[in-house]
């Protein structure tokens, strides 16, 4: 845990308010104001989610109608979002629009029932702009996220989508918490690199960065926000919270041997409110042992943490890449 800088936990046991509340979207630059003191200028195109995890759909799984329609309940019940490809969005489904994020493949393809979401998200190539247009067409009052698989030198696509207006990025790792670089890293040290970057070009606060892959334990949470991610998806571990053994089975066609497809919706919904509760209470624990009462003043505080490589450095760099038992020689 990072150091604790001041002694009060009280934001735990309810005598001091601590607030994991996020905003997704763009923020102004600078605010303006009229001659009558009325708030001028660009308007705010911000929407607010009670804590910094969207749960998303698995790549795999005994997934049923009953197992989204629990999940989409979860996060109806949570007040955050419940992101799975549109094509997967059915008619009982509808009603939990406000708390859907549709992923759409094709943007120039969404349908029309997608009007009512307020988030939608398409996959970034290099014709980005038609996709964004034909979002902005179908879907005009919803905020939209581009996703970006998490590749060295991103930095340079995310700039031109800022100037362009865009509010939102996902910036995907794979499920093993590692970038699909050829050479990978950890997903912690992609998310910095492009924190960092924007931060250096002063449009930071322009954008909203959402992390994806690998996030695993609670701790991953208040980790990837300090390294500069402003929410997280999570998607095993919703799985794993309705018995999933992890054995792939249903991949390869053969029956799930816990029947998570048979789950009642009342059942899936309450273990993912669960689990991410109990997430929950673990980020106010981490925030609450630093002094800090606002998750959105936790991104990026990387002075909060200690890096293993950093120490590593400091400590054994001296030694020269001197390899085990070279005292022998």
């Amino acid at each position: 845990m990072s150091e604790i800088v001041r002694p009060t936990r009280d934001g735990i046991h309810g005598r001091e308010y601590i607030s994991t509340s996020t905003d997704l979207g763009k923020k102004p630059a600078s605010l303006r104001f009229s001659e009558n003191g009325d708030l001028g200028g660009e308007s705010l195109d911000l929407m607010d989610i009670p804590l910094p995890i969207i749960i998303k759909i698995p790549p795999f799984g005994s997934l049923s109608d009953k197992t989204l329609k629990g999940w989409a309940r979860a996060a109806e019940h949570l007040g955050t979002l419940f992101a799975l490809p549109e094509d997967m969005i059915q008619k009982d489904l509808e009603k939990y629009a406000f708390h859907l994020m549709p992923v759409v493949s094709q943007a120039h393809k969404a349908r029309k029932k997608l009007d009512s979401v307020r988030l939608v998200e398409f996959t970034f190539s290099e014709d980005w702009k038609k996709d964004l247009e034909d979002i902005e067409r179908n879907c005009p009052s919803a905020l939209i996220s581009i996703r970006i698989p998490l590749l060295k030198g991103i930095e340079k696509k995310i700039l031109p989508l800022i100037k362009h207006g865009v509010s939102i990025i996902h910036l995907e790792g794979n499920s093993n918490g590692l970038t699909p670089d050829k050479n990978p890293r950890v997903v912690k040290d992609g998310i910095r690199s492009v924190h960092l970057s924007l931060v250096e070009a002063g449009v930071r606060d322009e954008i909203t960065l959402l992390a994806s892959g690998g996030i695993a334990m609670a701790e991953h949470v208040a980790k990837a926000i300090i390294c500069g991610a402003d929410a997280v998806f999570i998607d095993f571990p919703a799985l794993i919270a309705l018995e999933c053994r992890m054995c792939r089975r249903c991949e390869k066609g053969l029956p799930c041997p816990v029947e998570i497809s048979e789950a009642p919706v009342k059942w899936v919904a309450s273990r993912t409110v669960n689990l991410i509760g109990a997430w929950h209470n673990q980020l106010l624990e981490v925030m609450g042992a630093m002094g800090i009462r606002d998750v959105r003043r936790l991104r990026g505080e990387a002075g909060r943490a200690m890096f293993f490589e950093e120490l590593d450095m400091n400590i054994f760099g001296s030694l020269n890449g001197s390899g085990e038992g070279y005292e022998l020689e």
